[in-house]
C-alpha cells in the first residue's frame, strides 16, 4: 500500500502499459483516472480495475480536454498526486518518405501532448500544495537515433530533456519529475510496429520482432508488468530525492 490515500492520472492507460500501470497503481491504495480518448475502452479498463479506478476523457492534443480533464479530477478527487505521461503514438518511415502529417502529429501527442499535461497538472499540484510525483514515458529510442524512426525518436529525446528541465525546476515546488524508458515492449501495437519494418525491410512478417526479441540481453522483450515496479517507486515516497532522472527498464538495451 505504498500510494494509500494517493490520486493518480494515467493518460493512454485504457490499455497496454498504462492500463498495466493503473491496476497497479489501484492495488497499492491510489485512486486512478483512466485517462484516455477512447472512453469506451477507459470504461472497461476502470471496470476491470475497480472501485478505485474511474475513467476520465482526454486528448492530449487539445487544451481544453486536458484542463477539463484536471478540473474533473479536482472536482472529484479534491486534488492529484501522481501524473503518468503515457500517452503516445509510434509512425517510421525512411528519411526521404516522411510526411509533415506524421512528424506534426506525432510530436503534438507525444512531446506537446505530454507537456501541457505536465504543466496543467503541475499547475494543480502547485494551488493545492501537493508534494507530487510526474513520471513521463521515454524510450531507449530517445537514447539514439534509428534510421527508420527519426520522428519518434526525436520525440523521445525531447520528451527527455523536457523530464530534466521540469525536474530541476519543478522540484522548488515538492514536485518530483522523472521518466522511465522502456525498450522493446510486447503487446497489441507490436503487430502494426512490425509490418512497418516488414513494408520497409522486406521482411517477413513476424520476422523483425523474432530479431528484436532475440537482441534483447535479458533474453525477451519486455511486457508492461516489467515496468510496474519502477512506475510504483517513482510514484513513491521511496523516490522523493530523485530528480530529473530518466531510467532505462529495458533488458539490458542500454546502459547509462
Amino acid at each position: 500500500m505504498r500510494l494509500k490515500g494517493k490520486v493518480a492520472i494515467i493518460t493512454g492507460a485504457a490499455r497496454g502499459i498504462g492500463a498495466a500501470f493503473a491496476g497497479a497503481y489501484a492495488r497499492e491504495g491510489a485512486t486512478v483516472a483512466i485517462a484516455d480518448i477512447d472512453m469506451a475502452r477507459a470504461e472497461q479498463t476502470a471496470a476491470a480495475i475497480g472501485p478505485s479506478a474511474f475513467a476520465v476523457r482526454l486528448d492530449v492534443t487539445d487544451q481544453s480536454s486536458i484542463d477539463s480533464a484536471i478540473a474533473e479530477m479536482e472536482k472529484r478527487c479534491g486534488a492529484i498526486d501522481i501524473l503518468v505521461n503515457n500517452a503516445a503514438l509510434f509512425d517510421m518511415a525512411p528519411i526521404v518518405e516522411i510526411t509533415r502529417a506524421s512528424y506534426d502529429r506525432l510530436f503534438s501527442i507525444n512531446v506537446a501532448g505530454a507537456f501541457f499535461t505536465m504543466q496543467a497538472v503541475a499547475r494543480s499540484m502547485i494551488k493545492h500544495k501537493r508534494k507530487g510525483k510526474i513520471i513521463n514515458m521515454a524510450s531507449q529510442a530517445g537514447r539514439r537515433g534509428e534510421a527508420l524512426v527519426a520522428v519518434y525518436c526525436a520525440t523521445k529525446a525531447t520528451v527527455i530533456s523536457l523530464t530534466q528541465s521540469a525536474g530541476l525546476d519543478l522540484i522548488k515546488h515538492g514536485i518530483n519529475v522523472n521518466a522511465i524508458a522502456p525498450g522493446v515492449v510486447d503487446g497489441e501495437h507490436w503487430a502494426g510496429v512490425d509490418a512497418l519494418f516488414a513494408k520497409y525491410e522486406n521482411l517477413p512478417i513476424g520476422e523483425k520482432k523474432r530479431q528484436v526479441a532475440a537482441g534483447v540481453p535479458y533474453g525477451r522483450m519486455g511486457t508492461a508488468e516489467d515496468l510496474v515496479g519502477m512506475a510504483i517507486f517513482l510514484a513513491s515516497e521511496e523516490s522523493n530525492y530523485i530528480v530529473a532522472q530518466t531510467y532505462n527498464v529495458d533488458g539490458g538495451q542500454w546502459m547509462s
